[in-house]
């Protein structure tokens, strides 16, 4: 029987076992992929909004946090699948037949990015379905590229990658652009980036690699297709609250339901991080949410014990 079980070794979770370690508490974090990290192993570009630290990259900060968490007390599992979890027993059921006890548990399983679930999508994953506008802007120099999303981060790699290729089309559903506005007037001012409003990708297309995609625009009676080679996808991310749906209390957009110490429905269960947040999914937020809820079960342990 464990203290705490950590569902998630993103930020939240890694600081949520790190604080755990601090006030004593016997805790398994547990993490689906090989590393740890979650969506920081996707930001590629330089992080200088973390309060007194800059890294040169998500990675850098992941790795950082790992570290401290290999270096204390608390024990890391890579690799775990988990089976399915009940949360009012505190068991949690691992693929590989284990089945883990819990006083508490704390989910911290994040975000991921959403997908359009179009023809040529998955298949040309790596093929010209771009992952990072950064890390990849050197591969699609001198290339015609195409940008789904009318966000933040979809201007963000439009004007990044308008430094290098001689088109960029950033097509997007809405009427407007909902990036902020340092982006939205450069991104109408660069000769070389072309916005489709009330416009949809319907196909990626190309055998071995991306060749071109097929747009619908609202005015349009047909769609059409447009030459590209490169194509970067981001409408936005969706919470990883599969395992949790028909027992924790969840918004209409699928996020975890918290009070302010990060408290769920379901009595000593806490949700942490960006699976939790959808109005401020940042890296402070995640690691702060960490730290509360920690000293929440640290508090409630030493009550119970007395």
């Amino acid at each position: 029987m464990l203290d705490v079980v950590i569902i998630g070794g993103g930020p939240a979770g890694l600081s949520a076992g790190l604080w755990c370690d601090e006030l004593g508490l016997d805790t398994l974090v547990l993490e689906s992929a090989e590393v740890t990290g979650g969506q920081l192993r996707s930001v590629f570009n330089q992080i200088k909004n973390y309060p007194g630290c800059s890294f040169e990259n998500g990675a850098e900060l992941a790795d950082g946090l790992a570290q401290q968490l290999i270096d204390s007390d608390v024990d890391l599992w890579t690799n775990v699948e988990i089976d399915r979890v009940d949360l009012k027993a505190m068991k949690a059921l691992l693929r590989s037949g284990e089945e883990l006890r819990s006083v508490f548990t704390i989910v911290a399983t994040g975000v991921r990015r959403k997908e359009l679930g179009i023809p040529g999508e998955r298949e040309l994953s790596g093929k010209g379905v771009i992952h990072s506008g950064v890390r990849e802007r050197e591969l699609y120099t001198g290339k015609d590229v195409c940008i789904v999303g009318g966000g933040d981060a979809a201007a963000e790699n439009a004007l990044l990658l308008a430094e290098v290729c001689p088109t960029v089309t950033v097509v997007h559903r809405g009427k407007s652009l909902r990036a902020r506005r340092e982006f939205t007037e450069q991104l109408h001012t660069n000769h070389c980036i072309t916005v489709f409003p009330e416009s949809v990708v319907t196909s990626i297309l190309g055998d071995e690699k991306v060749e071109a995609v097929e747009i619908r625009r609202k005015d349009a009676i047909k769609p059409f297709q447009m030459a590209v080679s490169g194509v970067l996808i981001r409408i936005g991310v969706s919470p990883n609250t599969e395992l949790f749906r028909d027992q924790l209390t969840l918004d209409d957009r699928g996020y975890i339901v918290v009070n302010g110490q990060h408290e769920t429905s379901i009595a000593n269960v806490f949700a942490i991080g960006d699976v939790s947040n959808p109005l401020a999914p940042t890296i402070c937020s995640a690691t702060g949410g960490g730290a509360t809820a920690a000293k929440v079960i640290a508090s409630r342990l030493r009550r119970s014990s007395r």
